[in-house]
């Protein structure tokens, strides 16, 4: 009785994860770069730069859009971790 249960356990677990979204990034690459207004080669202090510029207008706490910070906060880690991955490796 005790592996049927194991068994069904196992069965609605596996049916679970098949059943999943698939996992996918938050937002494309592209997206990320205009809502920055940044170019596809931009180095990390030229993304942080756009991210102090912009999320200075659109932070809540200066009247912006709580939405459009997660947003922007989001589009500054998508760029920083492309760029480190750009970044040739030291010899």
């Amino acid at each position: 009785m005790l592996k049927l249960i194991a068994i069904a356990i196992f069965a609605a677990l596996l049916w679970a994860w098949l059943r999943a979204p698939a996992r996918r990034a938050p937002m494309p690459l592209a997206e990320a770069r205009s809502l920055l207004g940044l170019d596809e080669g931009a180095d990390a202090d030229a993304i942080r730069a756009a991210h102090r510029r912009i999320i200075a207008r659109v932070h809540p706490d200066a009247g912006g859009s709580a939405e459009l910070a997660r947003r922007t906060n989001i589009a500054r880690d998508l760029l920083l971790a492309e760029a480190a991955r750009r970044r040739p490796s030291a010899p």
